[in-house]
Order: structure tokens, then sequence, then C-alpha cells
């Protein structure tokens, strides 16, 4: 019986499916929209002989690989940031890279991504529009602070604009325009401090119940939010070998190629979890403030080098501490971390 290998290129409104048998001869493509009950349609004769679905890793992988799933298909999420192109080729359409996706999942080469639960997924993702929220709420301060500094020559305290209700802000300024401005700001800020409090709620209703949360908070300088941050953005730490593996997942380790002792160049210095460094670096910069062994450590490496190495240099100590606690259940030991 033959065995075929499923390559999906995905778009935003569209998909290329291409089969491949067990020699690599090609099968059969088709293009489809983005619709999981065609999909699936598409697939049923072939069924029992499909080995592996490999999808491509987009921004909108999650209905076809979810669905794909529940339906007990063999699916793999292809990490296009490891895939090399083919060469050679004067052109290649869609469905090449549907075939080659099939092609490296029948010679087991396919590099592939990350399959988080669904369900903590949500719970995630949920965090991460948190911090989208925060960042668009440091927008709105920030601008308010503008418009201060160019009417009244100086910018209030972060402290100041919190306090502020929106009939006082408008109160601060004589034209009409600058009233509204003012008014209209302040107001999103208290919309914006309502909806963060409830995403903060609803995550560490999920989380805090969790033994690895609560462990990750006895590492100095992990406070809720990092530690919320780094519980549900590692995942399953057994897929980090190291805690070498993880400190670069969480880019708090140096992007340099060497050779014969000499800096030739640097990679991807953006590799990783973004997610995972903003927490390990707020947790660098707390833990030297409240923590002496962390302060020592940091005021080290800056006489070494300067802060922001410091910085980088303490959040993946705090990394490596995270990785020990994740594979171990332990709490956190600073004679471990920093030695006795």
């Amino acid at each position: 019986m033959n065995q075929y290998y499923i390559g999906i290129d995905l778009h935003s409104n569209n998909l290329h499916l291409a089969m491949k048998d067990q020699d690599g001869k090609r099968r059969l493509h088709k293009k489809l929209p983005c619709d999981l009950n065609q999909v699936l349609e598409f697939l049923r004769p072939y069924r029992e002989a499909i080995r592996t679905i490999a999808v491509e890793s987009t921004y909108n992988w999650y209905w076809l690989v979810d669905g794909l799933r529940e339906h007990d298909y063999p699916v793999l999420l292809a990490n296009p940031a490891q895939i090399h192109q083919y060469r050679g080729l004067k052109q290649s359409k869609d469905i090449d890279d549907a075939y080659w996706l099939a092609e490296m999942a029948r010679l087991d080469i396919l590099p592939t991504g990350y399959l988080y639960d669904p369900k903590l997924r949500s719970v995630r993702d949920l965090l991460r529009r948190r911090m989208l929220l925060v960042h668009q709420r440091t927008g709105l301060i920030l601008s308010f602070k503008g418009l201060h500094a160019r009417t009244h020559g100086h910018a209030p305290k972060l402290a100041e604009v919190k306090r502020l209700a929106p009939e006082e802000a408008a109160a601060g300024f004589e034209r009409e325009g600058d009233q509204l401005a003012a008014r209209v700001q302040v107001t999103l800020l208290e919309h914006f401090d309502e909806q963060i409090a409830l995403i903060e709620r609803e995550v560490l209703r999920r989380v805090k119940a969790t033994p690895l949360f609560q462990r990750l908070q006895s590492i100095p300088g992990i406070g809720k939010i990092p530690g919320m941050t780094i519980a549900l953005e590692t995942g399953d730490i057994t897929r980090f070998p190291s805690p070498g593996d993880f400190a670069s997942y969480c880019r708090t380790v140096e992007s340099k190629r060497w050779s014969n002792q000499k800096v030739k160049g640097r990679n991807n210095g953006k590799c990783g979890n973004r997610h995972l460094a903003w927490a390990f670096v707020e947790a660098a910069h707390c833990s030297r403030r409240f923590d002496e062994r962390c302060a020592a450590f940091f005021e080290k490496k800056k006489r070494q080098r300067n802060t922001a190495v410091a910085t980088k240099a303490l959040g993946c100590k705090l990394a490596k501490a995270a990785w020990w606690i994740m594979k171990e259940g332990t709490a956190y030991d600073a004679g471990r971390m920093f030695g006795h």
C-alpha cells in the first residue's frame, strides 16, 4: 500500500495542497479556499494512506492544524525560518513550495515548530493581547505628555497623568481642541486600565494554582506578570535540552559568529521568543534592585562591559535558573546560580 506525504502552502485566503508518494513521485495538487470542510473532503479518499501532513507555519495556521488534528490526521507544523529553499530553479510557484514541504516530510528533514496545547494557547495569546494594550496605553500617555509639554513648556510626571480625571485633564488647557484631545486621551486611558486589569485577572485565575507559576515567582525579580509570561510562553520545558538552549530561545545570549577566536559577524539576534526576552529583561531590572547577589553580579558585568550587556547577562542567568526550576520542579537556589 502506497503512503502519501502532504504539503500545504497556506495563505490568507487560499492554500495549495500537494501530495507525494513514498518514492517521491508527485501524485496530485490542488488549490483550495481556506475552508476546513473542503480540505477534509479532498483528503478523505486518501485518509488511510496519509503518513504526514506538513503545514507551513503562517500567522493563520490555527484553524487548519487544529482542525486536522481533531480529525486524527498526522500533522507537522513546518518552521519557515529554518527551511532552506531549493536552488537552481528559474521560477517557483506556490505549488512548488507545497511539494517541497511534502518532500522534506518524506525525507524526514522537515524543520518543525512547537504545537502548543490549544486550550493553554488561548490563555497565552490573551496575555499577549495584554501586552498590546499596554503598548497602546503607553502611547496615549506619551501623547498626552507631549501635548502638555507643547502647551505649557513642561511635561507632567507619569503618576500625575494616571491620577487625572477626564474633566480635570481638559481643565488644564485653554483651547477647545486641546481640551477635547486631553479629555479623550484620559478617558481612553481609564478604559485601557480596566481592560488590562480584566485580562490579568482572567489569566491569573488560570495559572495561579499551578505549581510551576508558584515556583517561578521564587526567582528574584519575577513577579506576577513576568511569571505568567514565562509559564505560558515556555510550554513543554523538555523541548529545550539544556539551560543554554532555553536562554538562547529567550534571546539572552549574544548572536555572534566566531572563527579562529575572532568575531566574523552576527547572526539573527531576533531568533527566539520576544515575550520571554521581555520577561527576563524585566526580571533583571527588578532583581538587581532588590537582591544583593543579583546586584553584585550586575555591577561586576557593568564594570567589564556596559549596562545593556550586564542586564542581558543577568537575564541569561535568570533564564537558566528558570530552566532548572521548570525541569526539576525545585525552588530557586541562589547558591546554585551564583556559587557558594
